[in-house]
């Protein structure tokens, strides 16, 4: 990676770019942007200059720990538009009551689909 390239980086990762978006617009891995950041101690927390949502400008908050979302709107948002796809220990279960097919996030000891299968199981026979 040449000089010119980590110039480039650095100003679309302050535009609020995620890492995918600057890998296809460099032609790069998302590895090696990633490296590149870790290795010049560049955390995205330091950089984020607009909402990762709607790409408002953020303001600079007086406390530690840098927004990354203008509001927890937008945050709620996000999280709801990106958790599915992030989620990598999404186990899918069997309902001991009704044997019906579930997702269970990263509980592999989760054995009812909800709490009304576990109460008619229990208490109910």
């Amino acid at each position: 990676m040449n000089e010119i390239q980590k110039h480039k980086l650095v100003r679309l990762k302050k535009q609020g770019r995620s890492y995918k978006e600057i890998a296809s617009a460099l032609s790069i891995s998302e590895g090696t942007i990633k490296s590149f950041f870790r290795r010049q101690k560049l955390k995205s927390k330091e950089i984020y200059t607009k909402c990762k949502n709607c790409g408002a400008t953020l303001e600079k908050s007086s406390r530690s720990n840098v927004k990354k979302f203008c509001s927890n709107l937008c945050r709620y948002k996000w999280w709801r538009k990106n958790t599915e796809n992030n989620r990598k220990c999404v186990k899918i279960n069997v309902c001991k009551n009704c044997s019906k097919k579930f997702k269970s996030y990263d509980n592999k000891n989760r054995k009812y689909c909800s709490h009304e299968c576990y109460i008619s199981d229990r208490f109910k026979k």
